[in-house]
């Protein structure tokens, strides 16, 4: 594997020089492919760099980029079958969300009692700081009414399982992280679309229980999938009695809604009411789906080894398909969007940083909070600018945002790694 990463390596470099004699020439057929198997090439190839090996997530999405870029009609539509559709886009986003919550477990909701004050200045920081910033940078760049929603949709997230790697990185309090990331996913549903009607309600139309039931399909739901399969990894056998009578109940429900009862129920509920029962059923597909992926964990031993990797393929086919769709509108807006990235993500860990010490947290809780306010959850972004339909506009701020987020933190991370080592020799020595 490390010498197919180094031959990746020369061919991203023989690329590179095709690439820039294609510019040169002004030829579009050689300088295009070029681009796109360096962007491949190298993404392969820096696993053989010891420096940036850890940077390849963060490659594969500016692979993604690329490709969106100078290929965008492969990205669109596969035949008659749009790759924009929001049912797709809704299955990818789930998957990645599901990806995440293998990686949580019941038990992170313990640590409310023992970091509370954290967590609570954590959450203030999260969802006053980013969705103000991206508030303030719309009002200073004037970019269009969409782009401008977005940039303020993606500061009202939540953030996502970056900031906990980061915080690993870092030697920060990891304990602290998972909460803060716990607490902000169970919130979202709530804050979110209040903070958009708010922000951005002048934009574009924002429908609160809408945007509400949304955020449950796109986070909620396959996070509490997840958290299933982690309950039954400790199930006792008369726990198994029960999950088996829930799944048995949870499937007579979905079979019986295709052959008359969600018509029948639709006679008795307004539009609302039938939207929860849709998120009713969305939650009884949870319950079977984390079930059922529990069972498929007892035949593959390194199937949540592979998760991180399903999760990736849809972070990367999500910003493939936003770039393509926002194409135009970046070649307007892309540099003055990401210099609003730079300095959202760098305000993100500032204020994070200095609120939490003026509040009182030590250092190692206050870089935690810096990384939970200055990351924030790209994937529910890109959902939620499906779901409206509109992903090549309210969805370009997650897939400029995402990349550099992902830059900065591991620059961040490692940098307070090196600080906290020489902290943690400082207090041995004394």
């Amino acid at each position: 594997m490390y010498n197919f990463r180094r031959l990746c390596l020369l061919l991203a470099l023989i690329a590179f020089v095709v690439l820039l004699a294609g510019l040169f020439r002004s030829d579009a057929a050689l300088w295009q492919p070029a681009a796109v198997v360096m962007a491949v090439t190298a993404a392969i190839g820096i696993g053989a760099l010891e420096t940036l090996k850890n940077y390849q997530y963060t490659a594969w999405i500016i692979t993604a980029v690329v490709a969106g870029m100078v290929y965008p009609a492969a990205f669109l539509k596969w035949g008659d079958f749009d790759l924009r559709n929001k049912w797709l886009i809704l299955i990818v986003v789930q998957m990645v969300m599901f990806g995440m919550g293998i990686h949580m477990s019941l038990r992170d909701f313990t640590g409310l009692g023992s970091t509370g004050k954290g967590v609570i200045i954590g959450l203030l920081c999260h969802f006053t700081i980013m969705p103000l910033m991206g508030y303030l940078l719309t009002r200073v760049f004037h970019f269009e009414t969409e782009i401008a929603a977005g940039i303020i949709l993606i500061g009202s997230c939540s953030s996502g399982l970056a900031s906990n790697v980061m915080v690993y990185i870092a030697r920060a309090n990891l304990v602290l992280s998972v909460a803060v990331t716990a607490m902000a996913t169970l919130i979202a549903p709530f804050l979110t679309p209040l903070l958009m009607k708010l922000l951005a309600g002048t934009l574009i139309e924002i429908k609160f229980f809408n945007m509400m039931m949304e955020i449950i399909k796109i986070v909620i739901v396959p996070i509490g999938a997840a958290l299933v399969h982690d309950y039954l990894k400790r199930a006792a056998p008369k726990d198994w009695k029960r999950v088996k009578l829930i799944a048995a109940v949870c499937a007579l429900w979905l079979l019986t809604l295709p052959f008359g009862m969600w018509t029948g129920l639709e006679q008795f509920f307004s539009t609302e009411g039938m939207e929860s029962v849709e998120i009713l059923s969305f939650f009884t597909g949870a319950f079977l789906v984390g079930l059922i992926y529990h069972l498929f964990t007892l035949k593959f031993n390194n199937l949540d080894q592979l998760m991180p990797y399903i999760s990736m393929f849809g972070i990367v086919y999500f910003t493939t398909v936003t770039t393509a769709a926002g194409r135009d509108n970046l070649l307007k807006v892309g540099f003055i969007l990401f210099l609003a990235s730079v300095i959202h993500n760098g305000a993100g860990y500032l204020f994070g940083y200095m609120l939490s010490r003026v509040f009182g947290l030590d250092k190692r809780s206050s870089r935690t909070v810096a990384f939970e306010v200055g990351l924030q959850n790209g994937g529910m972004a890109s959902g939620l600018a499906g779901s409206m339909g509109k992903l090549g506009t309210v969805g370009l701020a997650a897939a400029v945002f995402s990349p550099w987020m992902n830059i900065s933190g591991s620059i961040l991370a490692n940098y307070w790694r090196k600080q906290a080592l020489k902290e943690e020799e400082l207090e041995k020595s004394s």
